[in-house]
Parts: C-alpha cells; structure tokens; sequence
C-alpha cells in the first residue's frame, strides 16, 4: 500500500522484485505558531528564525489547539507543507463554561467546557472559567489542572 500525503488517498500497488522506487524525502520541522494572518498561519523556526506560512486547509482541525507560542511539527515535502502537529498534551484556559452545580455528583459529574483555542472537551464539576487545564489533544480529554502557572 502506497500513501498520497498531498490527498491523502491510499493506493494498492504490487511491485516486481529488483524494481527502483524513488524514495520521497521528508523533512519534519520544529516550529513555533506565532500568529494568524489572514486565512495564514504563521510559524517561526527558532533556530533560524526564518517564517512560514501555513494555509488553514492544511491546519484543519488542528486550529483548535493553536496558541500563540505553542511548539509544532511540520512535516515538509520540498517546499509543500503536508501537516502540521501540536504536542500531545497542552496546558490552555478555560474559556466558557457552565458553574458546577452540587448535588447529583456520586459518580463523579462532568460538563462540557470550552478551551481559548476554540476545542471542547468535557471537564468535571469543579473547573471554572479562567482555570488552566492540562489536555489531550489526541483524544481531545481532559487529564488535569495546571498547577504550573
């Protein structure tokens, strides 16, 4: 199975023994978001402090987790940018979300609650607005509060 990282579409392809296949050069980037122009995401390479601009096509759903300062992974093939990768776990703020109401909570409780980025992910009772929560992005779940802060 051959992958299309442009598209994304799978192909099946079988190839004979001894037969040459140019292999795609790949170069993965670490970079840092810096702001949002337009319809552009802007990242900075921190050690050459040189600019990129990502569409939000490519960003996706990914746009949900971007902060200003926040460390990415763009992946590049030539000059193209196929994907863009936030960490696994962040620390952001809570946005908006409902007061806890006490009562009914013996199994714990949860509410949904809306992050700075724009994500929601379902939090327990005791977060408030203004809160900074640690999240999995992959899973978009909370994992804790941010005691760093």
């Amino acid at each position: 199975k051959l992958k299309n990282l442009s598209s994304g579409g799978n192909l099946e392809k079988t190839f004979r023994a001894g037969e040459m296949v140019e292999e795609a050069v790949l170069n993965k980037l670490e970079m840092q978001f810096n702001y949002l122009d337009g319809d552009n995401y802007v990242f900075m390479d921190m050690t050459t402090f040189e600019t990129e601009e990502v569409s939000k096509d490519v960003i996706g759903d990914q746009a949900m987790w971007m902060k200003e300062g926040v460390e990415t992974t763009i992946l590049k093939f030539g000059d193209k940018i196929l994907d863009v990768g936030v960490p696994n776990t962040m620390s952001l703020t809570v946005a908006e979300t409902d007061p806890g109401v006490k009562g009914n909570t013996a199994s714990g409780g949860d509410k949904p609650a809306t992050l700075e980025g724009g994500a929601v992910v379902r939090v327990p009772l005791f977060i408030t607005v203004g809160e900074k929560i640690k999240v999995d992005t992959v899973n978009k779940k909370y994992l804790s509060r941010d005691n760093d802060k």
